[in-house]
Order: C-alpha cells, then sequence, then structure tokens
C-alpha cells in the first residue's frame, strides 16, 4: 500500500486525544504523511488547520478515511462523489451498506472492515 504520495484526508478528527480520529490523524502526520483533518466543527488540532469539510481543503484529496458514524460516511461519499474523490477507507465502524453501494455504483475505489493504520503498518 503506497500512501506516502498521496493527499489523505481524514474525516472526524476530534480534539480528544482518546479518540480514533485524533489517533488516526496524529500518526499519520508523525509518519511524514501529507494529511488534513476535517471535522465540522472546524478548529486546530496538533497545530493542524480542520477544515468544516472536504470542499474546504485547497487540494482535491486522493484518499479519504472516515472515523465517523455511518450515516455521516453515507454524506461523505456523496462529498466524494461531487468532488471527483476516486478512494475512500471506512475505518471499521464507520461503514454501511448504503455508503458501501453508494460508492461501488460512483466508481470509487472502497475498503472497509479494515483499519488502515494495521494495514499500512503504522500501528
Amino acid at each position: 500500500m503506497d500512501l506516502k504520495n498521496k493527499k489523505i484526508a481524514v474525516v472526524g478528527v476530534s480534539e480528544r486525544t482518546e479518540k480514533f480520529g485524533f489517533k488516526i490523524f496524529k500518526d499519520l502526520l508523525s509518519a511524514g504523511f501529507t494529511v488534513y483533518g476535517v471535522n465540522p466543527r472546524g478548529q486546530e488540532v496538533l497545530g493542524k488547520k480542520i477544515y468544516k469539510t472536504l470542499k474546504d481543503i485547497e487540494v482535491i484529496p486522493d484518499l479519504v478515511i472516515t472515523v465517523v458514524s455511518p450515516e455521516v460516511t453515507e454524506r461523505i461519499v456523496e462529498e466524494c462523489r461531487a468532488l471527483g474523490i476516486k478512494e475512500i477507507w471506512m475505518q471499521p465502524g464507520s461503514e454501511s451498506e448504503n455508503a458501501i453501494k453508494s460508492a461501488l455504483e460512483y466508481g470509487i475505489s472502497l475498503t472497509h472492515s479494515a483499519c488502515l493504520m494495521k494495514q499500512s503498518g503504522i500501528w
């Protein structure tokens, strides 16, 4: 899995250190990846601006990682389609049948039921 050259958006970044959205964001940054955080509240986490939506990021991400509820992931799939984002990784617990079905119908490359951090060897 070659993530090094990808612009990655993590949807569900939290300022709460116990949350997976925080841990994934922090560990991807620490590993040297180009990472953008997304959370509707905006704010700043680890000194990085957190964007309210995917469309607020000044570049189009190559990969979107969802660390949110299945209902929110369904909306993120629609945002990805609208922005032309071609790859989504739904972290365990963030996927739903509707989100998976929609992503596949839209031709979006999809991974689910597996942890990106474990699959990539970061954790």
